[in-house]
């Protein structure tokens, strides 16, 4: 594509590098120590094989470097496929330098019209898998602890990344821990450009192509969040909608408890069961649940989700609050307590709370509740909504922030 537009590689990633960033940025991430490019780390990736080569689990043909599968007795590990299975399974149509049916490819020649680096065994450029095999060796180590990728990437992409690097530094592992993210689905179907349903996050930031508006990045953020990672992720609008209105809850619910009389910090310790569950192989939607809790805490609580509260004093409410900031601000979500928050984004939404609020309290003058009345008036005030109630017994409101 490079060469179709007259440009270098470089030129050509750097366009799509900058809108990553510019997504990942806002889906709050926060940037990586490094940021390796593979074609910075050709020396690396040299020396890799010529490591393989030297050990006996690599071998030269017909301009070729391949690596000779056979000679790692527990090739297939990770996959859980044995060796002799996968060979029986091997494509007919082997490449005549081939030794052994699944080996595959260290180094390739270019030709004059493609991408190349001088090599011991002439102009070429790296196979799919050795670059990261590379790049993980310069900036982690031989051996690390968390190695992530898509759950489709397996086989061949890690299982052949880890034989790169296990052959070439004699180690039992290459990663202690893989972490395995499910496929992507939209409205309940598998995401593909063949069914016209694939969409970017860039898209979902800043078009209107799904559900007809632009979703914040914290929305998207607890949308993901709320499914365990290992677990297919279902872009639904309905999900959007939900998360959105979670996460208004949530800071409606902070701001309440903190604008009380007591005084007590903005933070306050992790919630132990919450950690536990993030240490249980990122169980986010079971830490999520715990956030669930802490915002079911006091009055406050109860008149937002409609729910009986399980403590009523406005220090264990700014207890909660100070610990569900703590929470939010772990899972990357504390710009959702910023009181500029999106507000173009979820004015839909707030309108709608603030109207159902304006209905019950309206129920609540009608049976006489004046209690509730109050209640719900002092919520929708620290809402920055105010009410007018008319001498034709409607009520109008208006936000003043």
């Amino acid at each position: 594509r490079a060469a179709e537009r007259g440009i270098s590689i470089r030129e050509l990633t750097e366009g799509t590098n900058a809108i990553f960033q510019a997504d990942v940025a806002a889906l709050g991430c926060l940037p990586p120590s490094v940021q390796p490019r593979a074609t910075e780390h050709i020396a690396q990736m040299i020396a890799l094989v010529e490591k393989l080569i030297a050990s006996g689990h690599a071998y030269a043909a017909d301009g070729h470097v391949l690596f000779d599968v056979p000679s790692m007795a527990d090739y297939g590990r990770l996959s859980r496929r044995p060796l002799d299975e996968m060979i029986a399974g091997a494509r007919v149509d082997v490449a005549p330098y081939k030794r052994g049916d699944m080996d595959f490819v260290l180094w390739k020649p270019s030709k004059d019209s493609e991408p190349g680096w001088d090599s011991p065994w002439g102009r070429g450029r790296p196979g799919w898998h050795l670059e990261c095999s590379a790049m993980s060796w310069k900036h982690l180590g031989e051996t690390f602890d968390i190695h992530g990728g898509g759950i489709d990437l397996v086989f061949p992409h890690h299982e052949n990344e880890i034989a790169q690097t296990r052959c070439a530094f004699g180690h039992e592992v290459m990663a202690n821990y893989w972490m395995h993210n499910g496929f992507l689905q939209v409205e309940g179907e598998k995401m593909s450009k063949s069914l016209g349903n694939f969409v970017t996050i860039h898209e979902l930031l800043h078009t209107e192509n799904f559900g007809g508006r632009k979703w914040p990045g914290e929305v998207l953020r607890l949308a993901m969040l709320r499914t365990h990672y290992r677990q297919p992720i279902d872009f639904t609008v309905k999900a959007l909608e939900e998360a959105e209105r979670t996460l208004l809850r949530w800071r409606r619910f902070v701001e309440l408890a903190l604008s009380l009389d007591d005084d007590i910090s903005d933070f306050g310790p992790l919630p132990s069961a919450f950690m536990e569950y993030l240490a249980d192989d990122l169980n986010t939607p079971a830490a999520l649940s715990r956030i669930h809790e802490l915002a079911r805490v006091g009055p406050t609580a109860a008149l937002e989700w409609g729910e009986e509260s399980t403590a009523a004093s406005p220090v264990e409410q700014q207890i909660a609050a100070a610990r569900l900031r703590a929470a939010l601000s772990l899972l990357g979500l504390q710009t959702i307590l910023d009181p500029a928050w999106q507000r173009s984004s979820v004015d839909e939404a707030e309108s709608d709370k603030i109207k159902e609020l304006i209905e019950r309290r309206r129920t609540a003058r009608a049976t006489k509740n004046w209690a509730e009345s109050d209640r719900i008036r002092d919520a929708l005030a620290a809402m920055g909504v105010a009410l007018k109630d008319n001498k034709d017994g409607t009520t109008t409101w208006e936000v003043k922030r």
